[in-house]
């Protein structure tokens, strides 16, 4: 029992090619939209990943927005509420005789509540990011 011989043929021997059927697949060969198709589904990752990133952006922006507006809006509210309560102390033209005509009636239990700087505020909800 001697080795197993393995024949190699020399190179002046010729080589059988057999001619590959065209309708099987291989991946020896590229099909030719192989480089359109990978070229265009990495462009659409690619905008898609840019939207995303666009609109997660967009978003944490428009709550910074919107606490800095609701702020801000607090804020006014309280400087409109001083000023009306000065103009109304500092106007004759409002007495109590002026409620009559629009169904107001003097009130026969009176107690007033007086908050300097601070008269109303707005409320948030606690739901955001």
């Amino acid at each position: 029992m001697g080795r197993a011989r393995i024949h190699k043929p020399s190179i002046f021997q010729g080589q059988l090619q057999f001619p590959a059927s065209r309708a099987s697949f291989t991946f020896h060969a590229e099909h030719p939209l192989e480089r359109t198709a990978f070229r265009t589904f990495s462009a659409v990752l690619l905008i898609l990943v840019l939207a995303y990133l666009y609109f997660v952006v967009a978003s944490v922006l428009n709550v910074i927005a919107r606490k800095e507006a609701m702020s801000r809006s607090t804020q006014l509210s309280s400087t409109i509420g001083t000023y009306e309560r000065d103009y109304f102390a500092i106007s004759d033209k409002v007495k109590p005789d002026a409620g009559v005509p629009l169904g107001l009636y003097p009130a026969s239990n009176v107690a007033y509540v007086y908050r300097p700087g601070v008269v109303g505020q707005a409320l948030t909800p606690h739901n955001e990011i």
